[in-house]
């Protein structure tokens, strides 16, 4: 059965009345929600600093005199796959970490993976060594997801949740915009000798990390966790601080909460419990989510890995070049969740993720059809992906909203980690390796091949969101799956926590 009926709880720990849920989401936007953003949601940006660089200056390492023996291919086809597999084995492990051990501990510690791993790549001089911590910052990055996208759902309030999901998502497009302008400057001989200039765009990706680390250091712990986990009191405490500040910045009382929930304090969930909810409770929503992470995980891992080798290959633009095209695709990527954000709150899921994820695989086709007859250059076919990405790209992001909402609380980060490892697994990993070997052929043919399956699989997801999308809008997390530990159905006012 897939619906939102409640399980037997573990015992072990207190039976907890609390209305935190409620007073989170009925607080109104405020400068401490902005923080959140801040403090979290930069990781995205991160991500695309790291996926767009390495695909921009791929054609530069290869290059005799870059102090690294590899070849374009082995960057955009091994490295690539093993940032990707990497990605997918940290999202696992610290997925589960995040589940047992809270969100603020775990988005802390994968931030200094990241940032070692790839501070580590700045000093590459060799192979193995390059390869090695591409896996490594990839590690950390998906590490990332699982703990982040869990804690900016628990934290924003339900009827924003949608749209801010979404923006945080796609700013990984503003780290791709400026991972290509970078790249522009690090790549100028004139500037940067060759076995430098790359290297310093990973250095800066440094930076770029730890002065996230200082804004991060503020965010708290979700709540939502702590109260499940055994510390109602701290969840209380930070709720009631968070509410003071509100009402003083916008000089007004908060509404009283509406509803109250009742738990069974545990701490924590083990595998087959995990298991067993996901696939025998909500077995209609494992199937969703697969589908939406397959889908995009495929287009963006192949597509953005290559597209540099297309241009070079393709319409002769030099590799110093590729970095301004680049940054246009990334600007319509961004577009996309930022501009058709608010309308999965309003419109709704269902209709929203069918709808991009259809359209978007639909203008592939049709992009793949103008390339194979000749009738693009350099221009037009950035033009084109533009628009295939503007819908691509909110899509994409709705499907890291998707399951980090339609899971219950004390499965979210290791869900997450799941379906992101399994999708990213099927289309990121053989996307890369495939996608490199249709490119680097100088094959017409090859590519539209590559275009046609990325297209494929966007539409067969959007096929999938139209009949088994969850209608999440404005719902809070508790309504759209009730807690495993819940111990009595959240149907009465109250004003305070209070113990059973």
């Amino acid at each position: 059965m897939d619906g939102s009926a409640a399980g037997t709880p573990a015992g072990g720990g207190d039976t907890v009345t609390t209305d935190v849920p409620a007073r989170l989401d009925r607080l109104p936007w405020s400068r401490w929600h902005w923080m959140i953003v801040v403090g979290l949601g930069t990781v995205w940006i991160l991500d695309g600093l790291e996926v767009t660089t390495v695909g921009n200056i791929a054609g530069r390492i290869a290059e005799d005199g870059s102090g690294l023996s590899v070849t374009a291919a082995q960057i955009t086809g091994i490295a690539a796959a093993l940032y990707v597999a990497g990605a997918c084995s940290g999202a696992l492990f610290f997925g589960w970490l995040t589940d047992r051990h809270g969100r603020k501990k775990l988005f802390m510690i994968t931030l200094a993976v990241y940032l070692g791993a790839t501070a580590m790549t700045a000093l590459s001089f060799q192979p193995w060594w390059f390869f090695t911590f591409r896996f490594l910052t990839g590690f950390g990055i998906g590490g990332e997801y699982a703990a982040i996208n869990s804690a900016i759902d628990e934290l924003i309030p339900s009827r924003f949740r949608g749209r801010v999901d979404l923006i945080i998502n796609g700013s990984y497009w503003l780290g791709a915009i400026g991972g290509s302008l970078l790249s522009i400057v690090m790549l100028n001989t004139n500037i940067f000798p060759k076995n430098v200039g790359w290297r310093l765009t990973f250095a800066l990706g440094v930076v770029l990390g730890l002065v996230i680390m200082l804004v991060r250091r503020h965010v708290p712990e979700s709540p939502r966790w702590q109260f499940i986990h055994g510390h109602g009191d701290e969840a209380e405490e930070l709720v009631g601080s968070v509410e003071e500040e509100i009402e003083r910045e916008k000089h007004r009382t908060l509404p009283p909460p509406k509803t109250k929930i009742t738990i069974h304090q545990r701490a924590g969930i083990g595998f087959g419990i995990i298991a067993r909810t996901v696939f025998t409770r909500y077995p209609r929503r494992a199937v969703l989510s697969l589908a939406l992470f397959v889908g995009q995980a495929f287009l963006y891992n192949a597509i953005t890995f290559g597209f540099g080798n297309i241009l070079t290959t393709f319409f002769d633009v030099s590799t110093g070049k590729t970095g301004y095209y680049f940054a246009v695709i990334a600007a319509g990527n961004f577009l996309g969740p930022l501009l058709l954000g608010k309308l999965f709150d309003t419109v709704g899921r269902r209709i929203m993720i069918s709808s991009t994820y259809l359209l978007s695989g639909l203008l592939l086709f049709g992009t793949a059809w103008l390339f194979d007859r000749g009738s693009l250059d350099a221009t037009t076919m950035t033009a084109c992906w533009c628009a295939v990405l503007f819908f691509a790209s909110a899509g994409a992001s709705s499907a890291y909203l998707t399951v980090s909402e339609i899971f219950p609380m004390e499965t979210r980060a290791m869900a997450i980690a799941f379906f992101y490892a399994v999708g990213t697994a099927a289309g990121g990993i053989s996307g890369p390796l495939v996608f490199a070997d249709l490119t680097k052929s100088g094959v017409v043919g090859d590519t539209v091949t590559a275009f046609v399956i990325g297209a494929s699989l966007m539409c067969a997801g959007g096929l999938v969101a139209a009949f088994l999308a969850v209608r999440a809008e404005g719902r809070s997390l508790e309504d759209i799956a009730t807690p495993l530990s819940q111990a009595a159905p959240p149907d009465e006012p109250v004003s305070a926590t209070t113990r059973a």
